[in-house]
């Protein structure tokens, strides 16, 4: 870049605050789309069952191809978000997840909807890898965890919608299908908030001066050696934390009606719980990171609610009530805090690929327990007429949750030495 171009820079100004957070919006419009689209599939597990002869394995399936293909794709994605802008990233991405949301509603064919989920995992994880880039660009270094944390909460919103589906559409779930077709038209969404945010981004460029975001080195693999220890910390955090929370979220509603006897409506209201409570809860999470800073120590209090919820769900007759708030605290504080922290411990220009890498990581983890849950209930006779066949799977999402603890300590400790950077401070310890 030349000096002509740097002083062009310079002069323009910063987008005003009201651009910022109509950009958030749309951006978290496009997340909504695909959320939905991916939850989709938990409110029908029961009908799949008994009008097409699904096992949990094939139901497991559905969701482990999706993270199959987003380990595929997930490294070239964050090139693609690095290299060619968040803007097209977005808009590109985005249109494939409509795309595939329509291919799995066509066919009862178990290959069909694999093809579908799969292309779903072809769009999704690396849209979200350039959603997330993108509010770095625009929030960094203003209320970065606060933005982040109303995106998830819009995201979150999509899954509440996904689980209440069946009460406030319930004349469409008497038949598999109906639900799918109704995926289809939330899902394009996700173009519309695609489509904004470019024309969004393009007439930014124009007349502000944005944050850098696109200007990397090729991509070597040598180079992920090259991230620091508490990056890789938060990588081992987060597969565990979303390989106990998204397999559990993929058979809920089953485990509801089956282990605890609630109607599929109500069931899906108790999911849905989950995401409401990150919905709520996550952006006053992300405030209070980036005021008091102690994001290793929030982590920690996160992952301790989390280990003991799967056990009282399985094995007590405790009201549903405690375990699943237990749960949607733990699942608004750890991510409200999490993927922001990426972004004070990875250089700016190569967040993209981190993100990348850590969503890629994120999935292998996600990919093997979908499925391995699935096998499990299908081995311990998990069914309405057997509820205790749930709890081999329940003992594995409370491993899973003490695994997590234990990578929150470390990274407790990594953050209070001499190398820190700064997770543990806040506002007020950073202006002092």
């Amino acid at each position: 870049m030349n000096l002509s171009s740097n002083d062009n820079i310079a002069n323009k100004p910063p987008p005003a605050a009201w651009y910022r957070w109509v950009v958030l919006l749309f951006v978290s419009l496009a997340m909504f789309g695909n959320y939905y689209i991916y939850d989709s599939i938990g409110p029908i597990a029961d009908i799949l069952k008994t009008q097409l002869n699904f096992t949990d394995e094939n139901i497991g399936a559905l969701y482990s191809v999706y993270s199959l293909a987003a380990i595929i794709i997930l490294i070239f994605g964050g090139i693609f978000v690095d290299r060619y802008g968040t803007k097209l990233s977005i808009l590109v991405f985005a249109a494939i997840c409509s795309i595939a949301a329509l291919v799995t509603s066509i066919s009862s064919d178990l290959t069909i909807m694999l093809i579908g989920r799969f292309l779903l995992g072809i769009g999704a994880e690396p849209l979200i890898v350039a959603v997330t880039t993108s509010l770095a660009k625009w929030f960094k270094g203003k209320e970065l965890g606060f933005a982040m944390g109303i995106n998830l909460s819009i995201a979150r919103l999509a899954q509440i919608y996904a689980d209440w589906s069946p009460t406030l559409h319930k004349g469409l779930y008497a038949t598999w299908q109906d639900p799918l077709f109704l995926a289809v038209v939330v899902g394009l969404t996700c173009v519309i908030g695609g489509a904004v945010y470019y024309y969004m981004e393009s007439n930014a460029e124009k007349k502000y001066h944005l944050g850098e975001a696109g200007e990397v080195d090729k991509f070597v693999f040598k180079d992920l050696f090259t991230f620091n220890k508490s990056f890789w910390i938060i990588v081992l955090l987060c597969v565990t934390f979303y390989s106990a929370i998204f397999p559990f979220r993929s058979f809920a509603i089953k485990f509801f009606q089956h282990s605890h006897g609630l109607e599929r409506d109500l069931a899906g209201r108790f999911s849905s719980a989950l995401p409401f409570a990150s919905m709520v809860i996550a952006p006053l999470f992300g405030l209070l990171a980036d005021k008091i800073g102690k994001r290793a120590l929030l982590m920690m209090i996160g992952s301790a609610m989390l280990v003991p919820v799967f056990l009282i769900m399985g094995y007590t007759d405790l009201t549903l009530y405690i375990p699943v708030a237990m749960m949607g605290i733990a699942f608004s504080l750890i991510p409200a805090v999490m993927w922001p922290s990426v972004a004070y411990i990875v250089e700016e220009k190569r967040l993209g690929t981190a993100y990348s890498v850590m969503t890629l990581i994120q999935q292998v983890g996600v990919m093997g327990f979908v499925w391995g849950i699935g096998v499990a209930n299908d081995y311990a006779g998990a069914s309405a007429e057997n509820p205790d066949g749930y709890n081999l799977g329940m003992w594995i999402f409370s491993v899973l949750g003490i695994f997590g603890l234990i990578f929150a300590w470390m990274l407790r400790r990594a953050e209070t030495g001499p190398n820190s950077h700064g997770l543990e401070e806040g506002m007020k310890t950073r202006e002092g």
